[in-house]
């Protein structure tokens, strides 16, 4: 099996990447990075694949990161470094002779907007703010896919969970020196899911061809700040007492720490559990557990 992956020496990108390579599949990976991948194929433009060549399956992680101080010209890199790489899927879909069995297009549970604190599913309605604009640009034209005659399978993904890189990577220093703190109120809920099931949610939607639309890749329990906060403290051993004031979110993140941080939530995975998905990690101290001790 061939496999393209933009974006794929990111930290779930790499984790694909890894998963791939150890199920043989011949894995091509678009970065402006060079790794010393020596089973990989590197490439750094989409004009570096040929018209003729066979390509299975394309894996979409590409773009900015988002967890970034939003000023109005950051926000243009957030849309542009999606939007761009997802147009040009499209356009090298249309040229490739053999078009590809599926193409998975990561997006963000952001698509529904700043809902502070509602139950959310595939079929819930959405918030007109900056990030549904933002995924919903992305989604769009993934969709494109459809048309010409392509699988598609959209996922918006939750907080990604697991070692040595992702949200973890930042928290950990912090709460280590006894420093974790809730947010705000620590009321707003936290859609998280690890790392092993992104990677086991990817392969169910390769391995079994009848799935197709958007999918919420997040675990079936979501957690409150206040209760991630003392989860990730108890596991490590670390106080969990300070509370870190909205306005100094507001002061340092701005837009960002207001919608990601300080409001949250409660994503359910209805389509994939209804698919027959069975999650790895499905509570917050058991993800915890697996990628801490």
């Amino acid at each position: 099996m061939n496999i393209m992956i933009t974006g794929g020496t990111g930290f779930i990108g790499s984790a694909l990447t890894k998963f791939f390579i150890q199920k043989g599949y011949l894995t091509t990976i678009l970065s402006r990075h060079c790794p010393a991948l020596s089973s990989v194929r590197i490439i750094k433009s989409i004009e570096q694949i040929n018209v003729d060549e066979k390509i299975d399956i394309i894996i979409n992680l590409a773009g900015a990161p988002i967890n970034k101080k939003w000023t109005n010209s950051y926000k243009e890199v957030l849309i542009d470094s999606r939007l761009e790489i997802t147009k040009n899927l499209i356009l090298l879909i249309k040229s490739l002779k053999t078009k590809p069995n599926l193409l998975i297009s990561a997006s963000a549970i952001g698509y529904y907007g700043n809902q502070s604190n509602n139950y959310i599913d595939e079929n819930s309605l959405y918030i007109n703010d900056f990030t549904h604009k933002l995924c919903n640009l992305c989604e769009l034209e993934a969709k494109k896919a459809e048309k010409l005659g392509v699988r598609t399978c959209i996922t918006r993904l939750g907080v990604v969970l697991g070692k040595n890189g992702g949200a973890l990577e930042e928290m950990l220093p912090i709460f280590r020196l006894g420093l974790g703190a809730k947010i705000g109120s620590g009321k707003q809920f936290f859609s998280w899911v690890h790392i092993d099931d992104i990677i086991g949610a990817f392969n169910f939607l390769i391995k079994d061809k009848t799935q197709k639309g958007i999918y919420n890749l997040t675990s079936p329990n979501p957690v409150t700040n206040y209760r991630f906060t003392k989860e990730l403290g108890k596991m490590i051993n670390r106080p969990t007492v300070l509370t870190i004031p909205k306005f100094v979110i507001k002061m340092i993140f701005g837009e960002m720490g207001d919608k990601l941080l300080l409001n949250g939530s409660a994503v359910y995975p209805k389509k994939l559990l209804d698919s027959g998905y069975e999650f790895q990690f499905k509570t917050i101290e058991a993800s915890l557990e697996n990628i801490l001790k």
